[in-house]
């Protein structure tokens, strides 16, 4: 069975898009992703500063 055209199939798929576009937001903190991808630690979005490990800890 055929539903349509590839050209009919390809202006639906293009116009759904259109309509899921409106409700994305802009990443925010672009700058960030070296950090991220260099396996920084951030909690909440936020970066933090690694904790002395509690090796010494008795």
């Amino acid at each position: 069975m055929n539903c349509g055209s590839r050209a009919t199939t390809l202006a639906m798929v293009f116009k759904l898009l259109q309509s899921a576009q409106k409700n994305w937001n802009r990443l925010k903190g672009f700058e960030l992703l070296t950090l991220v991808v260099n396996n920084l630690p951030f909690k909440d979005g936020k970066q933090v500063e690694e904790e002395a490990s509690d090796w010494n800890v008795a």
